[in-house]
């Protein structure tokens, strides 16, 4: 036994996920009223926190030439016109809409009225021993199960007994969290399956 512990070369924290299933949370990802709806829906849930490669629909209502769709680039930095960067990660929507007003307002418009929404939310990403590694687009409920189903199956060698997901906890550390099928997977998150002994 302490030589198969000892085979584990990851130095990544391990968090363990609560006891009704779900892994650590540390951006709700579910639509309010408890339903999965999907893609139509990314763009409603108010708790969600923007980070890096999110892509969302900002509107200027009265200015076409500021309203458009914007991607975060790898910094979590949102480029917009007039005003120049905004540091979005970590920002709800509606945060983001008080930011890009304000910095509109006493320069370029007089009470600007903005709306921004979630179109596409940052990848999951699945390594290890599934049949197809790589990354996903991210969908609302997301657990275990489906990304690895999404993945194309375990392969043979897969420990399906212990598998990971990697993620940036609220302080900025990558950790591992001990999974289960039915944990929920977050926006940006790494999805470990690993390999058996025998």
């Amino acid at each position: 036994m302490f030589a198969l512990a000892a085979c584990d070369t990851d130095t990544t924290p391990i968090v363990q996920s609560t006891e009704d299933g779900q892994a650590l949370q540390l951006a709700p990802t579910n639509v309010p009223g408890g339903r999965s709806r999907g893609a139509t829906s990314i763009g409603r849930d108010p708790d969600y926190k923007l980070g890096a490669n999110d892509r969302v629909r900002i509107i200027v209502f009265g200015q076409p030439t500021l309203t458009g769709e914007y991607t975060l680039d790898g910094s979590g930095v949102l480029s917009f016109p007039l005003i120049g960067n905004v540091p979005a990660a970590g920002m709800t929507t509606s945060e983001l809409q008080k930011t890009i007003a304000s910095k509109l307002e006493p320069d370029y418009l007089v009470n600007p009225s903005v709306s921004a929404e979630v179109v596409t939310r940052r990848p999951f990403y699945v390594i290890g021993e599934v049949q197809k590694p790589g990354n996903y687009p991210y969908v609302t409920g997301m657990t275990v199960l489906n990304a690895v189903a999404i993945a194309g199956g375990y392969t043979y060698r897969a420990r399906k007994n212990e598998v990971y997901i990697k993620r940036v906890d609220n302080d900025g550390r990558l950790v591992r969290v001990a999974a289960n099928p039915g944990t929920v997977l977050q926006p940006g998150d790494t999805l470990e399956v690993r390999e058996r002994y025998f």
